[in-house]
């Protein structure tokens, strides 16, 4: 038994196709599919969300429909349908994607929030990544497959293993059986932040020694040059100049970076460290990841200290000290004034970007951002003069 309707959506053709496809029902399925199609000449598009089962009399039907039609997918089908699509060779002749399983976060713990998503422990097995952009599905596939990318180059991440529906969005399962965020190791126990800070500095120097090949991920020199030449002018002509050339000469490197590294994107599961939120993985020298580190623990608390807690957990004096700890563990053999040379370095980029960032933010007559925005310049203008360079 089976059912077939059709509707057109954004000039594409949709058949519904439900219940049963084999031998004894398949001619008559074709016709109907068919008759659908009529004279329509764009993409066709099979809805495959209720069919049980299709035998190879109602492959064939799809392959005379691909024959007739290029453009033709298939959407929404169960994995038990998508497995017989798969081991016949259909995926590789055409489009064809699974239904996607719907999970509830009702009630679940929020283990972490970032720009591009939210995190909640589903279960004491596993966490959901759900993403904030209803049309996020390309994003997701892409974090998958840089999460892999990083795990197979021996970087400790941890790999998303299912694609699920979370109401009108989408979202990553991960397994991480009663993992914990170093975020929230350190607010259950502050005096493990020295252990922690060392912990993050060995994931770092793992991830930066990996070297990836040209153009293999995205470049983040690129995106610093455009925080640079967007501060041009807003600074004093010669601090503008400076910094866009200063951010010009750091050396293309092809050095893995993570791009998002803070205390809830690093997990602890039974004593293995492990990272998440992989889709900011880009490439370049490491001053750009402490760039971006630096701002996560004190450059976005610039104006208002209680920002760190808000968005870590943590309070600005746990922040500083985690944050020294990072660079004293990352240089071993560094002395004080080499550690805060860098330091220093990487806020000039971190305060480029946090500049750029919230002009374009705020809204007219919002005090807040213009207070961030004075304190940006302020800074640029007081530590620029005194770099001659912006790595190490």
């Amino acid at each position: 038994m089976y059912t077939i309707s059709s509707k057109k959506e954004n000039g594409a053709l949709v058949i519904a196709v439900s219940g049963r496809i084999d031998s004894s029902n398949a001619a008559a399925a074709e016709k109907e599919i068919f008759d659908a199609v009529g004279d329509h000449s764009g993409a066709v598009t099979l809805d495959a969300a209720g069919l049980e089962y299709i035998s190879s009399a109602g492959l064939r039907v799809i392959l005379r429909l691909k024959k007739s039609n290029a453009d033709t997918s298939i959407i929404n089908a169960s994995t038990d349908v998508y497995e017989i699509f798969d081991m016949t060779g259909f995926t590789e002749m055409m489009s064809i994607s699974k239904a996607y399983r719907k999970v509830s976060i009702e009630g679940c713990e929020v283990i972490g929030e970032g720009a591009n998503g939210i995190v909640y422990r589903l279960d004491p097995d596993t966490i959901v990544k759900v993403y904030k952009n209803h049309d996020a599905l390309e994003e997701i596939h892409n974090e998958r497959e840089l999460a892999r990318k990083a795990f197979v180059m021996g970087v400790p991440t941890a790999i998303p293993y299912d694609v699920v529906q979370v109401g009108d969005l989408y979202g990553s399962v991960f397994e991480l059986l009663n993992a914990k965020s170093f975020a929230k190791l350190m607010i259950a126990d502050p005096s493990m932040t020295e252990e922690l800070a060392k912990d993050s500095a060995d994931i770092l120097k793992i991830i930066h020694s990996t070297i990836l090949k040209p153009g293999e991920l995205p470049d983040k020199k690129a995106e610093a040059l455009v925080w640079a030449e967007y501060c041009r002018d807003r600074l004093p002509q010669d601090v503008g100049e400076k910094l866009v050339r200063l951010v010009s000469e750091i050396p293309d490197t092809l050095n893995m970076l993570h791009g998002d590294y803070h205390i809830k994107n690093i997990m602890r599961q039974n004593g293995e460290n492990l990272l998440i939120d992989m889709d900011t993985l880009s490439m370049g020298h490491p001053i750009f990841e402490f760039a971006a580190i630096f701002l996560a623990y004190e450059g976005f608390s610039c104006v208002d200290r209680n920002n760190v807690y808000e968005f870590l957990g943590i309070t600005y004096e746990q922040a500083q000290t985690f944050l020294n700890a990072t660079f004293r563990y990352y240089f071993p053999d560094a002395d004080e004034a080499f550690v805060n040379g860098v330091k220093e370095k990487a806020a000039v980029i971190g305060y480029a970007r946090l500049l750029r960032r919230t002009e374009r933010r705020a809204k007219p007559g919002d005090e807040y951002s213009a207070k961030i925005i004075e304190f940006c310049r302020d800074t640029l203008v007081r530590l620029v003069p005194a770099q001659d360079k912006l790595y190490f």
